[in-house]
């Protein structure tokens, strides 16, 4: 290969400035989608559970993919609020940040004083935000409030319901309404007086509450919000916990990711400029970081359900840009099958509660319970595997970017990815440049 060449191949495969981008021929369409805490492991459980392991899940079938790096300014396990603002700003902050570099204000990689969330509502696009957790769920909230406190559950909430998005999806009622005051699911707990519910319908949002009042929701529809849970939709306990309070893993009126992310597709397609989707299943990282397999692995299915949804929009709408990453792993999950050292892995048995290491093992209902089936494979046989985990809180892990749609194929280009890239990749597509 001559030096020309070798140039221009090198081009091609820079994510920085991709050889294919391409100005959009018309309003262009960004979803981020943030299956939080899931690394390729974790997909690999969801795959085997749901599918079985010659089958593919949606999330399989994505086209385009590069690995992720999420270290963070500080540290080399990214964490969802300095990843979040990551992604938002595009640019690498401390691991305890929230919109913010840690207690220091932040320009994003643009030079645009707010978050690409801020100036697609400053350029005229459309916004909204999805989440199975609360409001105040960095992986959403971090792309429109700024705070130097993560912890800071009543201001989060305020700065979301302030930003000016047409539409948002969560949980966290008790944060929208005065202590004292009862709401749809409970008390509320605000210590300011303020009612954020109020403020809502007084800037002409409709409020949903539940999944049929979400099915109703007329269509014309401008602007919407969502609030289905007292705090997250799901129940981010262990199973023994769980079962001892005869507890779903998730809330039964609340919808799930996919039902939010379909009703906020067919309000944000009628964006005349374009819009910007930022949405999250949250359970992914919550019942990771409680070793829970069960709730672990179902809101992995809820996720792959909602990519099942993006794609379909997707092949309907080609302008538009679908995106999907973690910014960690949660509990470093594995998944182990029966083999000549897992004898302990059978159809049938218990599990013992941990590995011949100590890692703690999970079965169906946790630790000390029966092994799980595969869904059959394609033979029809269902396989007994086993999940461990390393720990209770975040690793680096396996972690892939993957994407389909509007200029995919530079993630593919790009094969290795930074945390930084993500912006750069929806800056590109939402705004038709560079972003600097």
């Amino acid at each position: 290969m001559d030096r020309r060449s070798l140039i221009a191949a090198t081009a091609a495969l820079a994510v920085h400035r991709p050889a294919s981008a391409q100005p959009p021929s018309g309003p262009a369409n960004v979803i981020f989608f943030h299956p939080d805490g899931f690394g390729v492991n974790h997909w690999g459980a969801v795959r085997m559970a749901s599918v079985g392991p010659d089958g593919r899940t949606e999330w399989d079938r994505l086209p385009h993919s590069a690995v992720y790096l999420g270290h963070m300014k500080d540290g080399l396990t990214g964490t969802s609020h300095g990843g979040a603002t990551t992604h938002a700003f595009g640019v690498r902050v401390q691991a305890d940040s929230f919109g913010m570099d840690g207690a220091t204000p932040v320009r994003s990689l643009s030079g645009f004083e707010g978050s690409i969330a801020k100036e697609a509502l400053a350029r005229g696009k459309w916004v909204g935000l999805v989440q199975s957790g609360a409001a105040y769920e960095p992986g959403t909230a971090a792309f429109v409030a700024s705070t130097p406190r993560r912890n800071n559950l009543a201001e989060i909430t305020r700065l979301v319901v302030e930003s000016g998005v047409q539409l948002h999806m969560a949980g966290g009622e008790r944060w929208y309404l005065p202590r004292g005051m009862q709401g749809r699911f409970g008390e509320g707990a605000r210590e300011d007086g303020l009612n954020l519910i109020e403020l809502l319908r007084q800037r002409g949002y409709t409020i949903v509450f539940t999944r049929e009042e979400l099915a109703g929701v007329p269509a014309g529809t401008e602007r919407l919000w969502g609030i289905f849970a007292h705090d997250h939709s799901f129940h981010d306990r262990n199973e023994e916990t769980l079962a001892r309070e005869s507890l779903p893993h998730y809330v039964p009126s609340a919808p799930s990711i996919a039902e939010m992310s379909e009703a906020a597709l067919r309000l944000l397609s009628r964006a005349p400029g374009g819009f910007l989707l930022v949405a999250e299943e949250e359970g992914t990282d919550n019942f990771g970081n409680v070793n829970n397999a069960a709730g672990a692995i179902e809101a992995g299915i809820r996720a792959d359900a909602a990519i099942g949804v993006f794609r379909r929009f997707v092949a309907a709408n080609p302008n538009t840009l679908m995106l999907t990453t973690a910014d960690s792993d949660a509990g470093g999950m594995q998944v182990i099958g029966p083999g000549r050292q897992q004898n302990i892995v059978r159809e049938g048995a218990n599990l013992p509660e941990r590995d011949r290491n100590g890692a703690p093992l999970d079965g169906q209902g946790g630790a000390g319970t029966t092994a799980w089936l595969s869904a059959p494979d394609r033979n029809g046989v269902r396989h007994p595997f086993a999940i461990a985990w390393s720990t209770l809180t975040d690793v680096s892990g396996a972690i892939l970017v993957r994407a389909v749609g509007r200029n995919a194929e530079w993630v593919s280009q790009a094969g290795t990815m930074d945390n930084v890239d993500v912006y750069r990749i929806m800056y590109r597509t939402l705004f038709g440049r560079d972003p600097g």
